[in-house]
């Protein structure tokens, strides 16, 4: 096992990697941009290096090089999926915590992933494989495969160089969007054109290969409740999956099969659409841990990135397909800094108050805490709430319960937006699809702020208030009642 291992990523996924390698004794180095001088992966790591960027390939190496990390582990998002880091660190003597450079070459590409897929007889959703930039060349495909369709980014995921294209004269606009998103987030502008499949499941498969042509898959996450085609909630396991007999075991092979073909190593996700049949069509290969990891974790009770980390030391899997059991039911909330009543929009700044859940069945991944303050630059993410119960409904009343004991105080986060969805009739009885977020907005009730914000808002009101009022006044206060003040300045530190 390795001695010392390089977190290349920040916020809560540096934070859960950081606290895995302790676990297992190995020692973490952090790296760290300007902004980030002191985020919390900084505070917790055992060292810490600046470097120019998080997607600066030769400054991680360097600070890698400096620290004598032996491997490199990329979380998510930024480099985790560009295949010529995965390179550079071979080359450079560090072992690069995910697949091989070849496998993320040949799934990276969403096009080329298609390929594979179809060559191993997995479904696929309709769309081309070659890419869509050109103008006359995507008229010609979109209409070949009818409105609407899909722009998607061939090298990246996340929504990041998606756009839902209608009609042919939205067709040149969409494409220079979704290219020049493309290339700044992946640095590639490269596009292609999918069918759009109206209210479709997305269902992925976590799958896991070690060196020695060892392959399982650990189940299915839905992750249909999305925004902008960005995940929001997700959950293990799937009530469409539950409802279809073997639906698990087909999706988890027809996973297995696109693995093997690309020589896949270490943890990836499989991504599929299914429809209300259970009929499934293969989307797209994460060629990384994925940010819902934890509810695979909470339902198998497998620690996926310990996991990541023995076989990138070259151990055997420790177990097989049939030793792989599932129980209960998790569900994830991702908590953001944003503002769900101006379409989500990004709100950085100062945390002044925050206070977090915990209790039987509540695990919470955070990456800040009070007195940080949230930078524009990066994902709003702040946390990842999770729930484990023996079934469904039992994980949403303790998810409620969890996001009536959380409250963050100084930036517009999602948690009231949380309890709205979580409290949906249509949400409980697991009637779910990608359009789900929109649908909902259009049927919602008139937002009320949750209680437990509002109680710390109150408390920060008194707070401020406290330390504005004149000197006599408080003297005067302490003379006559001054065991109640003296509560109270204590209660509200």
């Amino acid at each position: 096992m390795f001695a010392k291992v390089l977190v290349a990523n920040r916020g809560e996924i540096a934070v859960r990697i950081v606290r895995g390698l302790r676990e297992l004794g190995i020692r973490s180095v952090a790296v760290f941009s300007d902004i980030d001088r002191a985020a919390l992966h900084v505070r917790l790591a055992d060292e810490a290096e600046r470097v120019a960027s998080y997607l600066n390939i030769e400054s991680v190496l360097a600070a890698a090089k400096k620290h004598g990390a032996e491997a490199v582990h990329p979380g998510y998002g930024f480099l985790s999926e560009n295949a010529e880091f995965a390179a550079a660190c071979q080359a450079a003597g560090s072992v690069f915590i995910g697949p091989p450079a070849d496998a993320i070459r040949r799934l990276g590409s969403k096009t080329a992933a298609r390929i594979l897929a179809k060559q191993e007889n997995v479904p696929v959703v309709p769309g081309s494989e070659e890419p869509a930039t050109h103008l006359d060349h995507a008229r010609q495909l979109a209409r070949r495969l009818g409105y609407p369709v899909l722009l998607k980014a061939a090298a990246g995921g996340g929504g990041k160089g998606m756009r839902r294209v209608d009609r042919e004269s939205e067709l040149e606009a969409a494409i220079r969007d979704a290219s020049s998103e493309a290339e700044r987030s992946f640095g590639s502008g490269e596009v292609y054109i999918e069918k759009v499949i109206e209210k479709p499941r997305h269902i992925e498969i976590q799958i896991a290969a070690d060196h020695y042509g060892n392959f399982v898959h650990l189940g299915e996450r839905e992750c249909s409740l999305q925004r902008r085609h960005q995940k929001v909630i997700e959950e293990c396991p799937s009530s469409l999956v539950a409802a279809h007999r073997g639906l698990r075991a087909s999706m988890g092979e027809a996973a297995l099969r696109i693995a093997r073909a690309a020589g896949y190593r270490n943890l990836g996700t499989v991504e599929f659409l299914a429809d209300a049949e259970g009929k499934f069509y293969f989307l797209e290969v994460n060629t990384r841990l994925q940010v819902e990891h934890p509810v695979t974790e909470l339902v198998t009770g497998l620690d996926l990135v310990q996991l990541q980390l023995r076989i990138a030391a070259g151990e055997v899997l420790p177990f097989s397909q049939d030793d792989i059991h599932w129980r209960g039911w998790a569900m994830e909330c991702r908590v953001c800094a944003e503002d769900p009543e101006h379409n989500f929009f990004p709100s950085p700044g100062k945390i002044v108050q925050l206070r977090e859940p915990s209790g039987p069945g509540i695990r919470l991944d955070s990456g800040v805490y009070p007195g940080w303050t949230v930078p524009l630059e990066y994902d709003p993410l702040l946390a990842k709430l999770v729930a484990w119960a023996p079934d469904r409904q039992g994980t949403i009343a303790r998810l409620l319960r969890a996001l009536d004991e959380y409250a963050i105080v100084g930036v517009e986060n999602n948690i009231g937006f949380f309890r709205e969805v979580l409290e949906d009739r249509q949400f409980r009885e697991g009637r779910l699809d990608t359009s789900f977020i929109a649908e909902f907005f259009a049927r919602r009730k008139p937002h009320t702020q949750p209680a437990a914000e509002l109680e710390m808002a109150a408390a920060l009101a008194a707070l401020v208030h406290s330390k504005n009022e004149q000197p006599e006044t408080r003297n005067q206060k302490r003379e006559t009642n001054h065991w109640l003040s003296d509560g109270r300045s204590e209660l509200l530190r």
